[in-house]
């Protein structure tokens, strides 16, 4: 080791510490605790650090981060273990450097900032440039001002457990296109980014590429223990892309990325009923998550078609029989009650019941001879095809689940409450099933490309499926999806839903419907009732599908 260098293990990590000032100075105990370094001998301060301390608590960090000095850099963080990394990736991994910081005009204790840099691996090199901002927060035990360390801070794009990385594409990029040719970019299809990335990471390879050499977010594992694919940020070296065709509609993608930009939270999927295939997927999330392939949250009314599916195939009622609507509906010493508004009717038949969304018909209906607790969940998975785990869609999906249960939840999940969780995906197959009595499982790229087995289900008799038609006929006419599906032509049906969730104070918006052989589902999260928010993407995407 070199002269004016000193070794130090502490806590079981080695650190070098250059002699004299700067880097030396830096205390290896504070940064290993998470709460950046500092002397001693400082005089612990309180409350916000002002504008003082965060501009030279972030000329600091900026300094160190230009020169390359991941360990100095992450000692200005409150947590220089993490930061440490993170930031050693981004010179060692990324192959990111002659980085230029420039600060911008602190808002309080945030300031924002440019970077410029070049990324250059095996002779290839590119200039980066991007804009982030930090916030300078007070120390817990040393009292500094300190950068709070979060991965947006190194770039807007990381989140926890990712990482930067340069290298040789694991996949070949891909062209991805439509059903009729057209060219399918994250640029022009924004909602599409994810599903594009998830594309290429599967069938990369098999769509006759060549890889090339790109700057990419790695992601980490995620709940289902597979990591999402990688996300571009910049490429040095073009690859080849092959050609991938999928089931998507140019036409009714650009209605459904257009008609989600209009509620918060929101997600939609429209499907062929006539073949399965998916003809738009959008999300309109803060979080970027698929949640139109991927949620898993209660379905509140649209439910009541796989319910109402039950009631006749198990002989209780049909849709001209009798389906009482009281104010009020006690199950196993839980009162149920409708919409706020809604007039009783003791003489309703189902398709009445249906159309006004009469929660307290089926949950009076649900305990009739010869329904059991896993009635409901038989007629999802072997009607329906739900809940099996087994759709092969092309990307990550969510089939659905509708568990068997008593007490309370039995009657709540008629009602699409209870343990029910479903997604836009899956509610969208629920009409295709509905309206053509078959089941196809939906697929976003052909099984022919990679052999894989699409789920199958016995669908529904011809009887069921012709009620079940009329009933969201009815309820796109004359019931509670009339005002959303005002104005299109043709052949068309509706179900609107509203789910209630713990700790909010408005319900999720839920609306599917259909128009000729076009289905689509959508939901928006504390959207209001099906018809508020739900109810004008679903009519959007169908009047493009049309």
């Amino acid at each position: 080791m070199g002269k004016g260098v000193k070794a130090a293990v502490i806590g079981g990590v080695f650190a070098v510490m250059v002699g004299g000032a700067g880097y030396g100075a830096y205390n290896i105990v504070s940064a290993v605790s998470g709460d950046g370094g500092g002397g001693a001998s400082e005089t612990k301060r309180s409350g916000p650090p002002d504008g003082d301390e965060v501009r030279k608590t972030a000329e600091a960090f900026f300094a160190a981060w230009e020169k390359g000095q991941a360990d100095r850099a992450a000692s200005y963080t409150n947590n220089a273990q993490e930061a440490g990394l993170l930031l050693s990736g981004y010179g060692e991994e990324a192959h990111i450097g002659a980085v230029e910081i420039t600060p911008g005009t602190a808002t309080g204790t945030t300031v924002p900032f440019t970077v410029k840099a070049a990324v250059s691996h095996e002779g290839k090199s590119k200039p980066l440039r991007y804009d982030s901002e930090l916030t300078v927060v007070r120390g817990k035990t040393t009292g500094r001002a300190l950068v709070d360390w979060k991965p947006s801070v190194a770039h807007p794009d990381l989140k926890d457990g990712d990482a930067l990385v340069t290298e040789e594409s694991a996949q070949p990029p891909i062209e991805a296109v439509d059903r009729d040719g057209t060219v399918l970019t994250k640029e022009k299809y924004p909602s599409l980014g994810p599903v594009l990335d998830t594309l290429r990471e599967k069938y990369g390879a098999k769509a006759g590429g060549r890889p090339g050499v790109e700057l990419v977010i790695r992601h980490a594992e995620g709940t289902t223990g597979e990591a999402a694919a990688d996300t571009p940020l910049l490429t040095l070296a073009e690859g080849e892309p092959g050609t991938l065709r999928t089931t998507l509609s140019a036409g009714v993608q650009t209605a459904a990325e257009k008609a989600v930009k209009g509620f918060a939270e929101s997600s939609v999927v429209a499907v062929k009923p006539s073949t399965g295939e998916v003809l738009a997927v959008a999300n309109h999330r803060e979080d970027g998550f698929n949640a139109a392939f991927q949620g898993q949250v209660a379905p509140g009314s649209t439910m009541k078609i796989v319910t109402a599916a039950m009631l006749m195939d198990n002989g209780v009622t049909s849709m001209n029989g009798p389906a009482p609507c009281p104010p009020s509906a006690v199950w196993q010493s839980q009162t149920f009650k409708n919409l706020t508004g809604m007039e009783p009717n003791e003489s309703a038949t189902l398709a009445d019941s249906f159309l006004r969304s009469c929660n307290t018909a089926f949950v009076k209906l649900v305990d009739e001879q010869p329904l059991t607790a896993d009635s409901l969940t038989r007629e999802a998975q072997e009607r329906f095809g739900l809940g099996r785990d087994d759709w092969k869609t092309g990307i990550a999906s969510f089939d659905g689940s509708v568990p068997a249960v008593s007490g309370p939840d039995r009657a709540a999940n008629a009602i699409g409450q209870g343990q029910v969780q479903m997604n836009p995906l899956t509610m969208a197959s629920v009409t295709a099933t509905a309206i053509t009595g078959a089941f196809r499982q939906p697929y976003l790229v052909s099984p022919d490309l990679d052999g894989r087995q699409l789920a199958r289900a016995k669908g529904l008799p011809a009887g069921t499926a012709a009620q079940l038609k009329q009933m969201m006929r009815l309820t796109a006419t004359q019931g509670t999806g009339q005002e959303a599906m005002a104005g299109l032509d043709g052949d068309i049906g509706a179900k609107t839903g509203s789910a209630e969730v713990d700790g909010n104070a408005t319900s999720d918006s839920w609306f599917t419907g259909f128009r000729g052989d076009v289905a689509a589902a959508a939901m928006a999260q504390q959207g209001g009732h099906g018809g508020d928010a739900a109810g004008p993407i679903v009519a959007a995407v169908l009047r493009a599908g049309g």
